[in-house]
């Protein structure tokens, strides 16, 4: 059973959990992976498949979605002394500074790992030779494990990442996957360095389904920087948008007695970031430090779709504003119980208010 240990969970994931490859490569639709539904108001829980989500919700509710599009954001690099590198950039957009986040890795298999304890090679003034003769200098750390850097590079990032970079990879993945395998049906506006991962189930038909039943879909931009399994990690600021129709289609829906379902955490930053002091969200456009907490009331989202995420990762404490703490712990562990599977390729969790 699992049980809450501050803001995380006492539950262990077997590594077998892990989704090793897209659904599709697993012989299923994209709309065929798992979801997990919980009710925060009866505790009530149910096992469901994806593409049944149109029957869950109710005509006049809300989708909310992410459209942003992931990019290849990791680099080949190598260190003064001639000594491999990968490159995570986390921030595809730089900051006001002109600088970008990025992480440093050590290439294995064709995915990256972190350098053990007190051996990354990261320090202020680093020089890291990238291909096309671009190259990337550290200038200060942001957080132990991501730093800011001056990127020089011979052509526009996006350009440039399309040329020479690959789509982010752990070693739980199998192999390399093409960034189309990264990206949603949603994805509009390229900027993520990992994908949006929520609404990778949804199709054109799960869409359709969605929009004949009654059900209303709307978008905001948030560009994801890279994942944070770190226990603790508190998130770090990222570019987002929410275009004036969306915060005004979500202040009708609520008004009208509609459910505003957040697909994904990187919506619920969103909205909730574009808040203003009349309890609603507004057109908002620019950087979000927000960090949502049990504590911080929830104004803009009565709902969620999320995945699966680490027992200690900070996202837990957004999922249990929404959600509530008691119902987020029976979801974990039914979902450990009913194996179901973790990460960006992996299953489903909806978190509805009743």
């Amino acid at each position: 059973m699992a049980a809450a240990t501050g803001d995380a969970l006492d539950v262990t994931v077997p590594p077998e959990l892990s989704a090793r490859a897209p659904a599709e490569a697993r012989g299923l639709t994209r709309d065929g992976v798992r979801m997990l539904v919980g009710h925060r108001d009866s505790l009530a829980t149910e096992h469901r498949y994806f593409h049944e989500l149109p029957e869950l919700l109710r005509p006049g509710d809300l989708l909310v979605v992410n459209n942003s599009a992931t990019v290849p954001a990791a680099l080949p690099g190598r260190l003064p002394d001639g000594a491999p590198v990968a490159l995570h950039l986390s921030s595809a957009r730089p900051d006001p500074l002109g600088h970008h986040l990025v992480e440093l890795r050590r290439p294995a298999d064709g995915a990256a790992e972190y350098f053990p304890p007190g051996s990354s090679p990261a320090r202020a003034g680093l020089r890291i030779d990238l291909p096309g003769g671009a190259r990337a200098d550290l200038t200060a750390p942001h957080t132990p494990r991501l730093w800011h850097a001056r990127l020089i590079l011979p052509e526009h990032v996006l350009g440039y990442l399309g040329r020479y970079g690959r789509p982010i990879r752990y070693g739980y993945v199998d192999r390399e996957w093409p960034i189309e395998a990264y990206r949603t049906v949603f994805a509009a506006e390229p900027g993520s360095s990992e994908m949006p991962s929520a609404a990778r189930p949804f199709t054109a038909g799960t869409v359709a389904r969605l929009a004949a039943r009654g059900v209303l879909v709307a978008p905001v931009t948030l560009h994801t920087g890279v994942a944070s399994p770190e226990a603790h990690e508190p998130p770090y600021a990222e570019r987002y948008r929410v275009p004036a129709a969306t915060a005004g289609l979500v202040g009708h829906v609520r008004a009208a007695g509609g459910r505003v379902i957040a697909v994904g955490t990187t919506v619920v930053r969103a909205l909730e970031s574009a808040v203003g002091p009349d309890g609603r969200p507004g057109p908002a456009d620019g950087w979000t430090e927000l960090v949502i907490t049990p504590e911080r009331e929830i104004r803009a989202v009565d709902g969620l779709l999320t995945g699966w995420h680490e027992p200690q990762a900070s996202h837990l404490l957004m999922l249990a504003a929404v959600a509530g703490l008691p119902l987020l712990e029976r979801c974990y562990a039914e979902a450990v119980a009913g194996r179901y599977l973790w990460h960006e390729f992996g299953d489903v969790n909806l978190l509805l208010p009743d």
